[in-house]
C-alpha cells in the first residue's frame, strides 16, 4: 500500500473514531445534563473533546441513536417508565385538547423521553388565543413563547409556544394553523417531515408498549 493511500485511510479511520466519540458525549450531555438542542449538544461535546475538525461533528441522526444507545445501556431501568408516564400524559392531554386536532411529537413520540423531557404537542387553530383562552378557562396557569420551525428547506415560520406543567409533567404545546395538519414542519434531526401521531396512535403505542418493532410498522403505514 502507497504511504499516501496509507494516511488517508488513517485519517479517516480517526475521523470515524472522533465522529462517533462525539456523538457518544453529546448523547451523555443530552441525557445526563437536559440539553435537548442537537446542535448545541455536539458542539459543547466537541470542545470538551477538544475536535475541532466540522468533518468530525455527526450528523443529527448519529446523536439520536447514540442517546438511544446511552439510555439502553446506562438507564434500562428508569427511562421506560420515564417515557410510559409521558405516553400516557400524552394521551390524557390529547383527549383534553381533542378540540384542537392535537398530534404527539419530539422524543415522548420517538421513544428517547426521560427525565427532562417535556410532553410535546402540535395543535391547530388559526388564532392561538382561541387556544389560550380554552387553557385559561380551565384554570391552566401557562408562559407563552415562540418557535422557529422550518416549514421547508427554504423557509422558516414563528409560532406561538404554550408552556404549563400538569401533574408533575412539563407540556410544549405549539399552536399551528389548521392547513398545517397537511404539510407537517420539517425535522430538527433529519429535515424531512416531522412524524406525529394522532391520539389513536399515541394509544395504539400504548397497547404495544414494549413491541417497538410493530408500533414503527403501524405508523409507517399511517405516515404513507
Amino acid at each position: 500500500m502507497a504511504r499516501g493511500e496509507h494516511h488517508r485511510i488513517h485519517a479517516q479511520d480517526r475521523l470515524q473514531r472522533n465522529r462517533l466519540r462525539v456523538a457518544q458525549e453529546a448523547a451523555r450531555l443530552m441525557s445526563e445534563h437536559g440539553i435537548r438542542d442537537f446542535h448545541h449538544a455536539k458542539l459543547k461535546a466537541a470542545e470538551r473533546l477538544g475536535i475541532f475538525e466540522a468533518q468530525a461533528l455527526p450528523r443529527n441522526n448519529e446523536i439520536e441513536e447514540a442517546l438511544r444507545e446511552h439510555q439502553r445501556i446506562f438507564h434500562a431501568d428508569t427511562q421506560p417508565q420515564l417515557l410510559q408516564e409521558r405516553r400516557e400524559a400524552a394521551v390524557e392531554a390529547m383527549r383534553f385538547l381533542h378540540a384542537f386536532e392535537p398530534r404527539l411529537v419530539g422524543a415522548v413520540l420517538e421513544g428517547t423521553a426521560d427525565t427532562h423531557s417535556a410532553v410535546c404537542l402540535h395543535v391547530f387553530s388559526d388564532t392561538a388565543e382561541t387556544v389560550v383562552l380554552f387553557l385559561e378557562e380551565h384554570g391552566v396557569p401557562l408562559t407563552q413563547q415562540t418557535r422557529r420551525l422550518r416549514i421547508s428547506r427554504d423557509e422558516q415560520n414563528e409560532y406561538p409556544v404554550l408552556l404549563f406543567n400538569a401533574d408533575g409533567l412539563p407540556f410544549d404545546i405549539t399552536v399551528l394553523p389548521k392547513d398545517a395538519l397537511r404539510q407537517p414542519p420539517l425535522d430538527r434531526i433529519d429535515e424531512k417531515p416531522m412524524r406525529r401521531a394522532s391520539l389513536a396512535m399515541v394509544e395504539e403505542l400504548l397497547a404495544t408498549a414494549g413491541n417497538d418493532d410493530e408500533f414503527e410498522r403501524m405508523l409507517s403505514a399511517a405516515l404513507k
